[in-house]
């Protein structure tokens, strides 16, 4: 994954907070170009949140922000990763995202994070496809059942089942000769 991604990670439409991902080896260099705080992100300890502003490339202010820094391996991707909470509704956030992309992202593909999560490791296949019906779950007997796929007891039950049945060949093999 040699190209930093970014993408609108909450439903469009007005609401309190939009968050904005970035993910790749450049996550937290691109959001430094935008983001202006305290001190840059590079020098923040992994899993923090910072106040400041994002800032166009005519050193405009875009929107007063919220940066939480997430450092490789743990996250979601297994990439570097900064979220941006910028205020809600389409235009604000449109606006940021704008100026992160004109920074050095590339707009994220649908399902694009996910698919890096599963490439790197983090998730597998079922984990993988059980992400969208945790979002989609319409109750909560859905919500227990995704999330019972997302940590893995699909997984599980698939190597179990393999494992006995490796063992069933090899005694059948061994008989055979």
């Amino acid at each position: 994954m040699e190209r930093t991604i970014a993408a609108i990670s909450t439903p469009q439409g007005n609401g309190g907070i939009a968050v904005i991902r970035i993910s790749g080896n450049d996550a937290v260099k691109v959001a430094d170009k935008v983001f202006f705080g305290s001190k840059k992100l590079a020098d923040c300890d992994t899993h923090t949140v910072h106040y400041g502003f994002i800032k166009n490339e005519k050193g405009e202010k875009v929107d007063e922000v919220l940066a939480t820094v997430m450092l490789a391996p743990k996250t979601f991707t297994r990439e570097d990763v900064v979220e941006i909470s910028t205020h809600g509704g389409s235009t604000a956030s449109r606006a940021v995202l704008d100026t992160i992309i004109r920074a050095g992202a590339y707009m994220a593909e649908p399902g694009e994070f996910t698919k890096r999560a599963f490439l790197n490791g983090r998730i597998d296949l079922s984990q993988a496809e059980s992400v969208i019906d945790v979002i989609s779950a319409k109750n909560e007997f859905a919500l227990k059942s995704s999330m019972k796929q997302l940590s893995g007891a699909v997984s599980d039950a698939v190597k179990e089942i393999r494992g006995e049945i490796l063992h069933e060949i090899a005694f059948i093999e061994s008989a055979l000769d």
